[in-house]
């Protein structure tokens, strides 16, 4: 390696670990718990299921508020990782500035480490890599709230499908959407014990507090 291009792997790298720092704070801004104080809602941490996400936040206070939770935390992951792609990163770099995303929603830094689920934050990862995968991710989990009323079980199964779907869409991103994935299903997975023991609750019941 010559010294140009060591020079160019050291900024590269120094840059990379710059932009997972910064993705992990933005994440850590927990959208949930200040619109509901801007809104005077309870907070979410402590209502309904206690979840500082974007459904919770519907059960709690309506549409409006949802909608803007569910917005800020899908940008905190575009944000980031399409900063990344702009910057000439790796696919496995972008995967982790992702990773780095979600895991300041799942534990803030500013808000005890007690954060919401990550879901919106990795679709927000994944919108730079194509309208075509966010579009068909979106309707898959739309589809499954239509027919059972489960926003968990939507999730589950969006992300489950989405390593398949960039495999046909983005093949050289696969690896780092499944990391993405699979962090979002193990974060799901007393979620998935509730909907086996058909304890879980739907998206539109307000007097039930699992989420």
């Amino acid at each position: 390696m010559n010294c140009t291009s060591f020079t160019e792997h050291k900024y590269m790298t120094s840059l990379s670990i710059l932009l997972f720092c910064s993705a992990y704070l933005l994440g850590s801004i927990s959208s949930a718990v200040l619109i509901c104080r801007v809104f005077t809602l309870p907070d979410p941490r402590k209502t309904g299921s206690n979840n500082p996400g974007a459904t919770n936040v519907l059960r709690i206070g309506g549409r409006l508020p949802a909608a803007l939770v569910f917005i800020f935390d899908v940008l905190k992951g575009t944000i980031p990782v399409y900063l990344g792609y702009l910057l000439g990163m790796s696919p496995i770099t972008l995967g982790l500035v992702g990773i780095a995303a979600c895991l300041g929603h799942i534990y803030p830094l500013y808000f005890n480490f007690n954060g919401g689920k990550g879901v919106a934050t990795a679709i927000g990862a994944m919108l730079p890599l194509g309208w075509e995968l966010c579009s068909l991710l979106l309707a898959c989990w739309l589809l499954i709230i239509f027919i059972t009323g489960y926003s968990s079980l939507a999730a589950i199964i969006s992300v489950s499908v989405a390593p398949f779907i960039t495999w046909f869409v983005k093949p050289a991103y696969t690896a780092p959407v499944t990391m993405l994935c699979i962090l979002i299903i193990v974060r799901h997975r007393q979620n998935i014990i509730r909907l086996i023991n058909g304890q879980e609750s739907k998206i539109w019941d307000k007097g039930r507090t699992k989420e």
